[in-house]
């Protein structure tokens, strides 16, 4: 069975910085969870991260980009380049199939097993199977209304939810002000 992934967002306006996850969990054509939790604070609630893959292989990269933040004295930046390195390196992380998106007040990266360390040049980006479809919304919102951070997130969740059928609308939002 193939589990499907999900859809993670994350915007920067003004002085927020939101991560929005949806909860559906699909194996094949089947939903088989509704509200899982892929978004989460780490370091005191001064980040936040989401990831799109497999449950499992996310979660073992929360932990992974924890470890590397206690190692690297909370510096997001070095933490999501170590977490690379060690990810494209090592045999065990090599086989992790989930990519994750990190972030602070002052970044966003979208991290993966390939060495990718991406900050996004316009406060935004999208992983998982819906992450097109939310990224294209959130850049319309930002460019053309005033809404905040979390209202961009959640509106541009619930546009992929709409059109990716492995994406719902129960929606984690997580933001540091």
């Amino acid at each position: 069975m193939k589990v499907r992934s999900t859809t993670i967002l994350a915007v920067r306006r003004d002085d927020s910085m939101v991560v929005a996850g949806d909860g559906q969990v699909t194996m094949n054509s089947t939903v088989v969870k509704g509200g899982a939790r892929k978004v989460r604070m780490m370091a005191g609630g001064k980040i936040v991260a989401g990831f799109a893959g497999s449950a499992a292989d996310g979660m073992t990269l929360f932990d992974r980009f924890e470890t590397k933040l206690k190692e690297f004295g909370q510096s997001i930046t070095r933490a999501a380049v170590e977490l690379a390195k060690d990810w494209r390196t090592d045999k065990f992380l090599r086989r992790l199939e989930a990519l994750l998106v990190v972030a602070d007040h002052e970044h966003i990266f979208l991290i993966s097993g390939t060495g990718d360390v991406i900050q996004p040049d316009d406060g935004v980006v999208a992983i998982g199977s819906g992450g097109t479809y939310a990224l294209a919304a959130a850049r319309a919102l930002l460019r053309h209304t005033e809404l905040s951070a979390r209202e961009v997130a959640e509106a541009a969740m619930k546009i992929a939810a709409e059109i990716c059928v492995y994406t719902n609308d129960s929606l984690i939002i997580e933001e540091l002000k």
